[in-house]
């Protein structure tokens, strides 16, 4: 088989393990945040500790047993820009708080037939090309410049520069200790569907990056080495939809429809299968201009909640744990704001 079309099976394969994750393990970004924010339930923010904990294990012990190389992920090999992760971020963060859902959970939430879902899908697809191609892309990169890393851009190399402690070491404290965070929480402990969906989704991530690493050694650089993201690959996905004679199926369009499988089949085990509509105009345009926002601050960001808050996070790339506290922030005041009102 063609290396692309291995790398789009790669996406589907790994893509279905999330789109079940967050339809039987309750595996969201927003929903683990509004629920601890305001449901005082820490079991789904938990979660992300043994999704991080699992994927930083296992990639860094490939990267150790030399099956993997963290240096040539796009994570490690662009300079880290702080004011776009912390901007693009709270832009992220703000957007999914007013739209109620991330490009990952909205496309789990499309798959159990919510049709709002599928707005603020191809709203956020158009957003964040206007900004990564179209015609604010010029002023983009004026204002958040990409440039190509001379070292090593991940925390465990900064500590091994600075203390001499061997990368895999640091990378096993940070995995266990999230690990172990998680399980402190006895609900969680308790919840095994939960647990078990957990490791899973940790494990696709690691999948997707060793998989798309083997074929990038294969093709001689064809496939880049990448892991699940759900904001540009949108806007592919929308590409090819309507263009597929003139664009290839690749590793993030897998992805896309992997992820809806997954949550079909997982609503449909789940029982939760039912057509869904906006309430009213208000809620539509708040979800649309939340959509807007996730499309323009991903892209500053250089990856969404999924993009930068596992797949970089799993890398210790700098711009992981950045990006998603933006994200985290910026979600909450929007949950304020919706709760509250908008006066100061």
């Amino acid at each position: 088989m063609e290396p692309t079309a291995l790398a789009t099976l790669l996406g589907l394969g790994t893509g279905i393990v999330l789109g079940l994750a967050a339809r039987l393990g309750q595996f969201c970004t927003f929903g683990a945040i509004e629920s601890a924010y305001l449901g005082n339930d820490q079991r789904r923010i938990r979660l992300w500790g043994l999704v991080l904990g699992t994927a930083i294990i296992t990639i860094y012990g490939l990267d150790f047993l030399g099956q993997f190389n963290i240096s040539d992920t796009s994570y490690h090999r662009i300079n880290w820009n702080p004011i776009g992760s912390i901007i693009g971020g709270l832009l992220f963060g703000y957007g999914m708080g007013l739209a109620g859902n991330c490009g990952f959970g909205a496309l789990a939430k499309l798959a159990g037939g919510d049709l709002r879902s599928l707005v603020i899908l191809i709203v956020m697809a158009l957003a964040s090309y206007f900004i990564l191609s179209g015609p604010l892309a010029s002023l983009r990169i004026i204002l958040f410049p990409v440039e190509i890393s001379t070292g090593n851009a991940g925390i465990p190399y900064f500590i091994e520069y600075f203390f001499g402690i061997a990368p895999i070491i640091v990378a096993l404290i940070i995995g266990l200790l999230f690990c172990i965070w998680a399980l402190l929480y006895a609900p969680l402990r308790q919840d095994f569907t939960m647990i078990i969906w957990s490791v899973l989704a940790g494990l696709s991530i690691t999948a997707a990056f060793w998989g798309n690493y083997s074929l990038n050694i294969s093709s001689l650089n064809e496939i880049p080495i990448q892991s699940h993201t759900f904001t540009a690959p949108l806007g592919k996905t929308l590409l090819y939809m309507m263009t597929s004679s003139s664009s290839t199926l690749s590793f993030p369009i897998g992805s896309v429809f992997g992820v809806i499988a997954g949550a079909f089949i997982g609503s449909k085990i789940k029982g939760h299968f039912r057509w869904e509509a906006c309430d009213d105009a208000r809620e539509l345009g708040r979800q649309m201009l939340g959509a807007v926002l996730m499309g323009f601050g991903s892209v500053i960001a250089m990856g969404c909640s999924i993009g930068q808050g596992v797949s970089a996070f799993s890398t210790l790339a700098i711009s992981g744990p950045t990006t998603l506290a933006a994200i985290i922030i910026g979600s909450i005041i929007a949950i304020r704001q919706i709760l509250t009102g908008y006066q100061p």
